[in-house]
């Protein structure tokens, strides 16, 4: 599958069509000089999962995890350009992520010896804490 003209394609096999993408630019914060307060180079890109291409059971995990749209900033970067990349990136490995099933979790149980020293910490404290206590006088 061959990455659509202004879109992308993730590791994962999620073609994320240019149509889908909207951009928005702005002026980002933090040290850069007089650069930094007249450029445009904060990009703030916005996908529309709903037209997502590819196997229907990951864009339905991504949409269930995501909604149906998601942001992602980048102004990291001096360049205007450079912080597009950034966004691109930033959006795939969110898509694949989102698409990845968790592992089920294996129960575990505490081995002999750990039951063992909990129980004798249990005791050495009860006797640490009857050792306190006041008798009474006989």
């Amino acid at each position: 599958m061959s990455a659509p003209a202004g879109g992308i394609v993730t590791k994962g096999g999620i073609v994320v069509p240019a149509r889908a993408l909207t951009w928005r630019f702005s002026r980002a914060g933090g040290p850069g000089g007089q650069h930094v307060n007249t450029s445009d180079t904060r990009a703030e890109l916005v996908c529309d999962l709903g037209a997502l291409q590819g196997d229907e059971l990951l864009l339905s995990a991504v949409r269930e995890r995501l909604g149906e749209r998601t942001r992602v900033v980048a102004a990291a970067e001096r360049s205007q350009a450079a912080n597009r990349q950034l966004a691109l990136a930033r959006l795939a490995s969110r898509l694949d992520a989102a698409s990845r099933r968790p592992r089920p979790r294996r129960p575990s149980r505490p081995s002999r010896a750990a039951v063992e020293a909990r129980l004798e910490d249990k005791k050495r404290r009860a006797r640490l804490k009857e050792s306190r206590r006041a008798r009474p006088e006989s």
